[in-house]
């Protein structure tokens, strides 16, 4: 019998934020792939369970061991956020296939705008979000930058920046055309979290030296770093908006 291996959305690094079915099923697997980090602190949930580092194995021995573990237990992933953006695990799901079950967890996006208590789209000021990494634009003379991606009333999440910061704002000022709110938040959801709001103007001397993006490390590996852009960071939203909402679209909605 082959077991199932669960693809659990841990969020940005809390134990907090796991969903009670996800923590349900993870008290159900004796073999669990844990990224880097996550074995501290989802610690009290993982003990006396055999640890593995899915980023130490090749792929096709990573799907030799998952198969071997599933003959005798469900596994689990702990999968930092979840697999909606910018997840290498999705091979894994698709080698898999019905023997694999994604459980949605909280994406490092929802933890940043909970973290500013700000929507990411607000009506009247930002009409849409849009979610980008500057690592998977390509390096091509054709290949977009993120200033392609930035414009007033747009908010930018930009995952896994590998751009100097002054080189990012330079190019999201250019799409922007003018000094608008930025945020970096950094390790969310971890012990050392840290979250920098600032403007496109003034965020290089906030930051100072600190590298955020781990551009100046040995290792390789993205930094546990989001980058917000967009007035909707800052802005108050109109309570003429709620108003609107009860008298044309909630209005009635009890008795339907």
């Amino acid at each position: 019998m082959q077991h199932r291996v669960y693809f659990l959305g841990a969020g940005p690094g809390d134990p907090e934020l796991l969903t009670r079915r996800a923590e349900h099923i993870l008290h159900d697997c004796p073999v669990v792939y844990v990224p880097p980090l996550y074995e501290q602190t989802f610690a009290d949930l993982l003990r006396g369970k055999r640890l593995f580092v899915p980023f130490d194995y090749y792929f096709a021995e990573l799907i030799e061991m998952i198969r071997e573990q599933q003959e005798k237990a469900p596994v689990a992933f702990l999968v930092p956020g979840d697999l909606t953006f910018y997840s290498p695990f999705q091979a894994i799901v698709d080698e898999l296939d019905d023997l694999a079950v994604v459980v949605p967890g909280v994406g490092s996006a929802n933890a940043a705008a909970a973290l500013l208590k700000k929507t990411l789209e607000l009506p009247g000021v930002c009409s849409h979000a849009i979610l980008a990494s500057p690592r998977t634009l390509g390096d091509g003379p054709d290949a977009p930058t993120m200033a392609d991606f930035a414009a007033p009333g747009a908010t930018l999440v930009i995952y896994m920046n590998n751009l100097p910061l002054a080189e990012l704002v330079a190019q999201l000022r250019k799409g922007y055309g003018q000094d608008v709110p930025i945020a970096i938040a950094h390790r969310l959801g971890l012990p050392d979290e840290d979250m920098v709001i600032a403007t496109l103007d003034t965020i290089v001397a906030r930051v100072g030296g600190r590298d955020y993006f781990n551009l100046e490390g040995t290792n390789p590996r993205p930094a546990l770093t989001l980058v917000l852009v967009g007035e909707s960071l800052t802005a108050d939203a109109d309570p003429d908006w709620w108003d609107y909402r009860r008298d044309n679209i909630w209005k009635g909605q009890r008795n339907d």
